[in-house]
């Protein structure tokens, strides 16, 4: 059901069949049927938007043809259902190529014909209504202001340089260290610039085979090479409209290079296996670890492409220069986790606070992020102690073996910290240990029996 009535207005002067298809619209109750009798009276009441117009070909002021053209203009998403006794093909053709989603002529089956034609226009309604919720929904989640959490000056001088990406068109370079967040803040730009509606794509280059990157970013053409057995549309035409996101730039060839450089000053790419060109326009984002300008010097990376790639330059600080973001972005990690796991709300012990705290984080925030989640699986009570708080101080020992316990206690240790994962669910927590139910429950039982 579409959350909002579909409002449809009938336009037909003759007063049968405006009855007829009004009688007929309005059996069912999620359309909302008003109805004219001539263009001019229908004119002055376009602006009340209706989202489906069934409109007369043949009116008494006026003709079909201006009316749709006048529609055409003030609102193309208007859906126009050209109604008339005409079946003359040339003038259908015209129509249909100025935008009239259907032509029906007045016959025996047009109720049925009618309530076909709405009920498909209603569904791509449905469908459009939808699409905008989520984009809505995605700029909500990418807002900079929710998504890139911290307080410290050096995250706030972040903020503004995102303010100053979301306002212009111009290339943004992103770097520091993995995990810093490069990806979030190119989306943080994008769901927040002028191309949002557009698609925000990602490619990661290092993720890719050499011999792959061309036809994933230019596309191929069907027999291009060995395997070619389709047209493959590539990532830039992807991004038509938007944003083409290039992460680990640092690792491109040079020779795939050259050909990037070449799209980025034509606005333009040429599919693998044809001599056509296709004209693009998307923004350009690019992320690395690396310092391209000692790429540059290096002669791994091309001078021309660094600086048509440069734009606005952005440097993510790594985890250990946020001083209590740290416990900001902790906080929101187990808010989120025990939401998403339906796991009663947990909170850190100052000890833990203390640990995080003293604790260098060489994987910034993606190992900030597992590290939490570890810790809200194996706490066991409302509060996250400082064992719980598993971090790689660089010892050769797992984090499971650091403490000296005995083979049975680490059984029941994991045991009670995937059934804390699963909210006790038995069967769940079996699955995914890969036992039997009855084992789970004969070591909790040998575990009380000693208790």
């Amino acid at each position: 059901m579409i959350e909002n009535p579909v409002k449809i207005f009938v336009v037909e002067d003759s007063e049968w069949y405006n009855r007829l298809l009004v009688h007929t619209l309005s059996l069912n109750p999620d359309y909302e049927v008003k109805s004219f009798q001539n263009g001019k009276d229908f004119l002055n009441a376009l602006g009340e938007s209706p989202d489906i117009v069934t409109l007369d070909f043949k009116l008494p002021d006026m003709t079909g043809l201006e009316i749709l053209r006048r529609v055409r203009e003030e609102n193309p998403d208007i859906q126009v259902i050209l109604i008339s006794e005409q079946g003359d093909i040339e003038t259908v053709v015209s129509l249909l190529k100025m935008g009239a989603y259907d032509y029906i002529t007045k016959s025996e089956d047009i109720k049925e014909r009618l309530m076909i034609t709405v009920q498909n226009i209603r569904n791509g309604i449905g469908l459009k209504r939808e699409i905008s919720a989520l984009r809505k929904e995605v700029r909500k989640k990418y807002s900079f202001g929710r998504t890139i959490l911290g307080e410290s000056p050096a995250i706030k001088g972040v903020y503004e340089l995102i303010e100053k990406a979301v306002g212009t068109n111009i290339n943004v370079t992103i770097t520091g260290e993995t995990g810093t967040g490069k990806e979030l803040v190119a989306k943080a730009i994008h769901y927040n610039s002028k191309r949002r509606d557009g698609a925000f794509v990602p490619v990661n280059i290092s993720a890719i085979p050499s011999e792959l990157i061309e036809s994933e970013l230019f596309g191929h053409e069907k027999g291009a090479f060995t395997g070619a057995t389709y047209r493959r549309t590539g990532r830039f035409e992807e991004a038509d409209g938007g944003t083409l996101f290039l992460d680990e730039i640092g690792e491109m060839e040079l020779n795939v290079q050259a050909k990037l450089l070449r799209a980025l000053q034509e606005k333009e790419i040429v599919r693998i296996g044809s001599n056509k060109p296709v004209k693009t326009d998307c923004r350009i984002i690019v992320a690395t670890n690396k310092n391209l300008k000692d790429e540059v010097n290096k002669g791994n990376f091309r001078e021309d492409l660094y600086y048509r790639l440069l734009g606005l330059p952005i440097e993510l600080p790594p985890l250990r220069r946020r001083a209590n973001d740290v416990l900001i972005l902790a906080r929101h990690f187990i808010a989120g986790f025990c939401s998403d796991n339906n796991v009663p709300a947990k909170k850190l012990s100052e000890q833990s606070q203390k640990k995080l705290m003293s604790y260098h984080f060489p994987g910034n925030v993606r190992e900030l992020k597992s590290v939490i989640e570890l810790a809200v699986t194996l706490s066991e009570k409302d509060v996250i102690e400082p064992a719980d708080i598993i971090l790689d101080n660089g010892s050769t020992m797992s984090p499971l073996t650091s403490e000296e316990l005995t083979l049975r206690e680490y059984e029941r240790k994991i045991i009670k910290a995937i059934l804390n994962k699963h909210n006790n669910d038995v069967r769940k927590a079996a699955r995914e240990l890969d036992i039997g139910i009855s084992t789970i429950y004969r070591i909790l039982k040998e575990e009380k029996a000693q208790d």
